[in-house]
């Protein structure tokens, strides 16, 4: 019987150009800082030509605005329903902590790209205007206003908040991650007594969170990089 190594043409290419484009970038930011990731190699690791990759992206940064999106998407397709009528406050922990959770297999590249942002004034910004868009639909999926300019400001404060939760999620080894919990928490209580940031949630009580139950797992958007 006739026997090729070769893989199938639907095994090969089983998943969209710019899904596995978008995998590859992952899966390089997590071994390489991002400004020494090249067009090229993105396009050998995930097995497209460079015609192919141009048709779908303009630059990394496109791909890593293209990998945030499908990170928000994921979240708000699992929105749990049951958090409606709890208080805002915890309504955005659960949404922050879906994310997280999202985020967390990979971590690498998120600690790539942190990394890089701390010596790159230039990716910093690029990475906080990401972030603010994403944190604009993370308040809306909380059922908290992300528009104009205090949505704005809210919005400009999540992402400052997240990305302080982030720096100890990327040590945080414990499965039931109690760290990144903590922080969270903390975190969200200081944004309360920030001018502008979520200036409606400051009558709700202070609630201690390492010790509340975890949530269901969200459920997995199958378009983001494993």
């Amino acid at each position: 019987m006739a026997h090729s190594d070769n893989p199938s043409p639907e095994s090969a290419h089983e998943k969209p150009a710019r899904d596995r484009i978008i995998e590859a970038f992952v899966l390089l930011l997590a071994e390489q800082p991002i400004e020494r990731i090249g067009l090229a190699e993105i396009a050998t690791r995930a097995g497209v030509t460079l015609a192919d990759l141009r048709g779908e992206f303009d630059s990394t940064l496109a791909i890593l605005a293209a990998w945030s999106k499908d990170v928000d998407r994921a979240v708000l397709r699992g929105v749990d329903s049951d958090m409606a009528d709890e208080p805002p406050r915890e309504r955005l922990f659960d949404v922050l902590m879906q994310q997280i959770e999202l985020l967390t297999p990979h971590k690498a590249a998120l600690r790539s790209l942190q990394r890089s942002a701390m010596r790159n004034p230039g990716l910093a910004m690029a990475i906080n205007a990401l972030a603010v868009r994403s944190q604009q639909w993370m308040l809306t999926a909380a059922g908290i206003s992300a528009s104009g300019p205090k949505g704005m400001l809210r919005a400009q404060g999540l992402a400052i908040l997240f990305a302080s939760v982030l720096r100890t999620w990327v040590d945080d080894d414990d499965p039931g991650l109690a760290r990144t919990m903590a922080a969270l928490d903390t975190a969200l209580a200081r944004g309360q007594r920030w001018a502008g940031f979520l200036d409606d949630l400051l009558t709700l009580p202070a609630r201690v969170c390492p010790t509340r139950a975890r949530r269901r797992p969200p459920a997995r958007d199958q378009t983001i990089a494993a």
